[in-house]
């Protein structure tokens, strides 16, 4: 019924439950879960646990933003070969990140070009981190969606805005390209009726669940490191805004990234 559409489970926070953790998702009815790399050696480390796990857990590979200070040009021929993967569903976690400054936008930028480069060579979706910097970000991926080839696989589901929270005036014209949005567990906080106004105006289409554990866990689990199990808690605080029930929401939702993940 469900699927987590952005976890870290390579993190060291999972090191010493992690099979556990895989367990108690898959108890919570989970279908499959995406992990997503932040950086090279996050990368290795998803290939590895799809292998552990395949048909549950898949990879992504991607460098993130605030990782993107001072890359070298073989670091983007290693994300290209490991993005070639079979276990490698999306290119991700990638984007501009203006809010922290760990790299400078131009350095954040040179990578995004790169790396949307190689998700158009391989045909594959992208995972999107933004973060005060939609004015720059968004009019990068219409113009890459623009130029993706009319064959291409990805052209009518590009890829997925991971937490978007950005003014709704960016949400249109990438819906109109066809992007997906993740909603997490930040939706479930009595501080967020923007969060939860964008889950109102969304379609149910264009939903993903995501748990981008083991941060921001639902508000039930508050101050807990977050997990793919309380992927529900998620669906059913979007069943509620929506007036759908939850089986609704989970199994649309986990079409959706299906569909996004080109999984079958």
């Amino acid at each position: 019924m469900f699927a987590d559409s952005h976890a870290h489970l390579d993190f060291d926070s999972f090191d010493e439950d992690r099979g556990v953790v895989i367990q108690r998702a898959k108890d919570n009815e989970l279908q499959f879960i995406i992990n997503i790399a932040i950086d090279l050696p996050a990368a290795r480390h998803s290939i590895e646990l799809a292998r552990t796990y395949p048909g549950f857990i898949f990879a992504t590979a991607g460098i993130h933003p605030n990782y993107s200070a001072n890359l070298v040009a073989i670091q983007f021929t290693d994300l290209e070969e490991l993005a070639s993967s079979h276990e490698v569903v999306a290119v991700g976690e990638i984007g501009l990140d203006y809010y922290r400054d760990y790299a400078t936008p131009q350095q954040q930028r040179i990578a995004l070009e790169k790396q949307l480069g190689i998700a158009a060579q391989l045909d594959l979706p992208i995972v999107i981190h933004e973060r005060a910097s939609a004015h720059e970000l968004v009019p990068i991926l219409l113009d890459w969606h623009k130029n993706l080839p009319t064959n291409s696989r990805v052209k009518t589901s590009p890829g997925v805005m991971h937490a978007f929270s950005a003014d709704r005036s960016f949400v249109e014209p990438l819906l109109e390209r066809g992007f997906c949005f993740g909603i997490g567990g930040p939706v479930t906080y009595k501080n967020a009726p923007e969060k939860q106004a964008l889950v109102s105006s969304l379609p149910l289409e264009k939903i993903l669940l995501e748990t981008d554990c083991p941060f921001m866990p639902p508000q039930k689990h508050r101050g807990q490191r977050n997990e793919p199990s309380f992927i529900p808690l998620i669906a059913q605080k979007i069943a509620e805004i929506k007036g759908l029930s939850v089986e609704e929401v989970g199994n649309q939702s986990t079409d959706n990234a299906c569909r996004v993940f080109q999984l079958v």
